[in-house]
């Protein structure tokens, strides 16, 4: 089996835009589709070798004594889409003349420092994976994927999309999916697609909160805030805090994504709806977060990781599965406490059954 290919703007977002009465947004967002089914399909990349219970995901509770440190590299596509591309910066490496190729950089040791300080993890594989990036891949690329062993990001059309490295939250979103790729392993279809994406909407949210220091009740709970145009009506690709609020626009139309499972979308389309139905388990993130106050990677967030790294998942798994996952990890870590109420209380507050 392959290791997904996985964007951060959903397929049929492109599609809309591809039929935009606007020649400009139409035609970028055309370029953007074919770009993306081409990296789709330019390597089989083998799944790792390990199973979720595997060493290099059991990763320890506290940080070693030396911490690790991340080994990060980022390439310049040039406007190309040949990968990697051409070296620009390595690790320890100088900030650049180029915003865009320093802001990835960053966004690589946030969500590498995040993972290590909060969870004691040492890179996305739990054994020091070598962080890698490309920066300005083709011409007018409206999107960001991971393709089972990079992230790659485009510098969008400046009508509807601008750079995809402003959101901290889109670079680790991306790089999140090579921790669940080295972890639960969820296949990228239906719910256990759909758990995919809101793992890394989980833990781009918590990156951006980490840098950020701030509490669930102080941040925004949006993935993408900053990467629209400020003419498109919208402020982010995703609202945790409130599925469905996104955006609501003439060209982009309005943000399909469901809170509850009464509002499940059923469609053959973005690979069973992966990106429109994690608004489910985004949103009992949140509650569950927000419920605990405080930190979100102190608790709720610990609760989510160590649901990843136990070992009990499979790649099929669905959203009850993988909330009774949650309660079982809340009262293995915590015992009967407030923990278990708040997770079991946030998957009631969005139909999923825990019991």
């Amino acid at each position: 089996m392959t290791s997904p290919f996985c964007t951060i703007v959903p397929p049929h977002l492109l599609e809309h835009l591809a039929a935009s009465a606007n020649p400009a947004v139409a035609q970028a967002a055309r370029r953007t589709l074919i770009a993306d089914a081409s990296a789709r399909t330019a390597r089989v990349l083998p799944r790792p070798s390990e199973g979720p219970s595997a060493a290099p995901s059991a990763a320890p509770s506290v940080a070693p004594a030396e911490p690790a440190a991340p080994r990060r590299t980022v390439y310049d596509a040039q406007r190309r889409t040949e990968l990697p591309g051409v070296q620009v910066r390595g690790e320890g490496g100088e900030a650049t003349g180029d915003a865009t190729v320093n802001r990835a950089y960053a966004g690589l040791g946030a969500t590498f420092t995040l993972f290590r300080d909060a969870f004691g993890r040492d890179s996305m594989d739990g054994a020091g994976l070598p962080l890698l990036a490309t920066v300005h891949y083709d011409e007018n690329y409206g999107n960001a994927f991971w393709n089972g062993e990079q992230m790659v990001f485009g510098d969008g059309d400046d009508e509807i999309f601008l750079d995809f490295t402003l959101p901290v939250d889109v670079i680790a979103h991306e790089l999140a999916h090579g921790f669940t790729q080295y972890t639960a392993n969820l296949e990228y279809f239906s719910q256990s697609g759909a758990l995919n994406e809101s793992v890394s909407d989980v833990f781009g949210a918590l990156v951006k909160q980490h840098a950020l220091g701030q509490t669930a009740e102080q941040a925004d709970w949006l993935i993408g805030e900053g990467l629209f145009h400020p003419n498109v009506e919208g402020t982010a690709l995703r609202s945790m805090k409130a599925p469905g609020t996104a955006y609501d626009d003439d060209v982009l139309g309005k943000d399909p994504q469901p809170a509850h499972m009464d509002d499940y979308v059923r469609t053959s389309r973005d690979n069973g709806g992966v990106h429109i139905n994690s608004g489910i388990p985004n949103h009992a993130f949140y509650l569950a977060a927000t419920e605990l106050g405080g930190h979100a990677w102190e608790r709720a967030g610990r609760i989510w990781y160590d649901v990843m790294t136990g070992g009990t998942l499979t790649p099929e798994t669905r959203f009850s599965e993988f909330a009774v996952a949650t309660v079982a990890a809340a009262k293995a870590r915590y015992g009967d406490a407030a923990e278990i109420q708040a997770v079991t209380k946030a998957w009631a507050a969005v139909g999923v059954p825990t019991d």
